[in-house]
């Protein structure tokens, strides 16, 4: 009862002070509308002088991005609070209100803890993430089935930009229960897949030169060389593999094997390097097969075995006329 009566009484204070309030003072109505426009123009200017910062320390030396992002968001968050402190503290019954629903705290804490309950969640989620940092801005990922990179890190969500250029904007408390597939962290180089199925007849030896050779010659396709600075344990023979995955139904199916030095590249390296392998196999007489199959039709089945009963009969009879 007492934390309703705290509020009642806020209300009703409230009321009051506005009918003494508005018609009493306009100087104070200046300074509140005065404080509101300062406010809103020092936070887009703190907002845009980080930002801008952030792209010239980011040129100069390689700085954690996610970190100063996250930053960014915060600082502009308190200067939007201490706007509101001003214009609450200088206004003598709003200090009145405000110390009224202080007291009312206990039932209104409980109304506010529950209506916030997911904005809360979501920016103790932020701040895990720019602690742990799974991932960073600029990273490329995987997540919720969708591949892009890491745009912006709030303290509310996640911006990710997907390959077909789409913002999707993400919760973060939603992504912090997802597993995420990270292709930048520690090691950036990816070893990708390209898939070609050749016909029985073809050479699988010519297949697999000719599919060796091709992916060697592509600018986006890594050397040992290159390879050797992430992983010192990688052999010559397995910088470009080629492997015969499946003896399918209708094809001998191929797998090539090679790495780029970043995911954003590889999916149009392998389209190239698709499309140079079947230039080679058509030259070189490589066949990849149609898929086909054998039908056997049920009524043809049946009359072609009426047709050689008869024919068999037709034998018989005449074998017994000759004995």
């Amino acid at each position: 009862m007492s934390a309703l009566g705290n509020i009642s009484s806020a209300s009703s204070m409230l009321l009051s002070g506005l009918y003494e309030f508005v018609p009493a003072d306009l100087t104070e109505i200046i300074f509140i509308i005065l404080v509101a426009v300062l406010t809103f123009v020092a936070a887009k200017l703190l907002d845009r002088l980080m930002d801008a910062e952030l792209r010239t320390m980011n040129k100069k030396m390689n700085i954690d991005q996610t970190s100063y992002k996250l930053l960014r968001h915060i600082s502009v968050a308190v200067v939007y609070l201490i706007g509101l402190v001003i214009v609450i503290s200088s206004i003598p019954f709003l200090e009145k209100v405000s110390l009224a629903l202080l007291a009312g705290a206990g039932f209104a804490g409980i109304v506010v803890g529950l209506a916030a309950q997911s904005t809360l969640g979501n920016i103790i989620a932020g701040i895990s993430l720019a602690v742990f940092r799974p991932f960073r801005v600029g990273d490329r990922v995987n997540v919720m089935n969708e591949y892009g990179k890491i745009t912006d890190i709030t303290l509310r969500h996640t911006v990710l930009r997907t390959w077909d250029n789409r913002r999707v904007i993400i919760p973060n408390s939603i992504i912090g229960d997802e597993a995420i597939i990270n292709w930048s962290i520690e090691d950036p180089t990816v070893n990708w897949p390209v898939d070609v199925g050749i016909s029985y007849d073809s050479d699988i030896d010519l297949a697999r030169k000719i599919m060796i050779e091709e992916a060697r010659g592509h600018v986006n396709v890594m050397t040992h060389v290159e390879l050797v600075k992430y992983d010192t344990t990688i052999q010559k023979d397995e910088v470009i593999q080629v492997l015969v995955t499946e003896l399918g139904d209708h094809a001998v199916n191929m797998r090539l094997l090679f790495w780029c030095a970043d995911r954003k590249l590889c999916y149009t390296t392998g389209c190239e390097i698709r499309e140079s392998i079947k230039k080679r196999f058509d030259a070189e007489g490589v066949e990849i097969p149609f898929p086909y199959r054998t039908i056997v039709y049920k009524k043809e089945m049946g009359q072609n075995a009426r047709l050689n009963s008869k024919t068999n009969e037709n034998t018989s009879f005449h074998a017994v006329q000759d004995n």
